[in-house]
C-alpha cells in the first residue's frame, strides 16, 4: 500500500503529471491495499499492527506533528541544494558546507529539547518551534538570484531549531499516552508513516517546482533574457516554498491541541 502511494507521488514529482495514469492508478492502488489492511488488522485476535494506538488523541496529535516536521524537512532539504546550485551557480561542495551548520545545530539540541520538555512539557516547545520554523520557511519564499549566502545559512539554522523544538517533544508526548504494550506499535507507525511523508512532501514540492518553472516560461517572459531560466527556476522554488509554509500553518494549528501526558512510565525524552 504505502509503496503505491510513494510511487504514484513520485512519478507526478519527476514531471510525469498528476493527471497520468500511472500516477493515479498507483495512488489509488496504494489507498485500497491500506485500507483492506487496516480492516484485516481490525478483524485479526493478534493484528500484525495494532490500530487501537490511533484511539490516544496525542498520539494523533504527535503522530501528526512528526508527519508534518518531516514533509517541511525533507521537501526544503531538496529544494535548498537546487536553488543553491542552480539559481546562486554554487557548486555541490559549497552547497552542502552552507547547510552544514544548520545540521550540526539540530544534532546538539536534541539532548537540550530533551531536558526542556522533561522540564516544561511539549507546548511550550511545539508552538514557538513552529513558530519559527514558519519564520524561516517564510524568509526561504523571499528568495531570489540576489539572495546573500549569509542569510540562507541563518534561515537554515533557524529552521533546523524550529525543528528539533518540535520532532522530540511531540513524538515522546504521543507515545507517552500509549499503554506499554503499544509502545511497539505506536513506535513502528511512528518511524513507517515518517518515511511515507518525507516521500510525499519532496515530491510535492519537486512537482511544484516544475510546475512553477513551466508558467513563469510560458507567461510571457522574456526568452531572449539569459537570466530567464534561472528567474523562472527562483519562482519555481519560491512557490514550492509556499507549500512549505502551509503545510507548517497546518502543523501551527495541530500543536495547539497538545497537552502534556501524565502516566506512570513515560517513554525516555532522551
Amino acid at each position: 500500500g504505502f509503496g503505491g502511494v510513494v510511487y504514484g507521488f513520485s512519478s507526478a514529482g519527476e514531471g510525469g503529471g498528476w493527471s497520468e495514469p500511472v500516477v493515479i492508478i498507483s495512488i489509488a492502488a496504494g489507498v485500497i491495499g491500506l485500507i483492506i489492511f487496516c480492516l484485516r488488522q481490525r478483524t485479526m485476535a493478534q493484528p500484525m499492527l495494532n490500530l487501537k494506538t490511533f484511539k490516544y488523541p496525542m498520539f494523533v496529535v504527535g503522530l501528526l506533528l512528526v508527519l508534518i516536521c518531516m514533509m517541511v524537512i525533507l521537501s526544503s532539504m531538496i529544494l535548498l541544494p537546487l536553488y543553491l546550485q542552480t539559481s546562486l551557480a554554487m557548486t555541490t561542495f559549497a552547497a552542502g558546507l552552507l547547510l552544514l551548520p544548520g545540521g550540526i545545530i539540530n544534532g546538539l539540541l536534541s539532548p537540550i529539547m530533551g531536558s526542556l520538555f522533561d522540564r516544561f512539557g511539549p507546548k511550550w516547545l511545539v508552538i514557538p518551534g513552529l513558530a519559527i520554523v514558519i519564520a524561516s520557511l517564510a524568509g526561504f519564499y523571499t528568495v531570489d538570484l540576489d539572495t546573500s549566502s549569509y542569510f540562507i545559512v541563518g534561515m537554515h539554522i533557524l529552521l533546523m531549531i524550529g525543528v528539533s523544538m518540535i520532532m522530540m517533544p511531540a513524538q515522546t508526548n504521543g507515545l507517552n499516552q500509549l499503554p506499554p504494550e503499544l509502545y511497539p506499535d505506536g513506535t513502528a507507525i511512528m518511524n513507517t508513516l515518517q518515511q511515507v511523508a518525507g516521500a510525499i512532501g519532496t515530491a510535492v514540492a519537486i512537482s511544484i517546482l516544475s510546475s512553477g518553472v513551466k508558467s513563469y516560461m510560458e507567461g510571457g517572459a522574456d526568452l531572449s533574457n539569459p537570466l530567464t531560466p534561472l528567474l523562472a527556476f527562483t519562482s519555481g522554488v519560491q512557490n514550492a516554498f509556499l507549500f512549505a509554509i502551509i503545510a507548517a500553518v497546518v502543523g501551527f494549528i495541530v500543536g495547539l491541541f497538545v497537552k502534556r501526558v501524565k502516566v506512570d512510565h513515560p517513554m525516555s525524552s532522551s
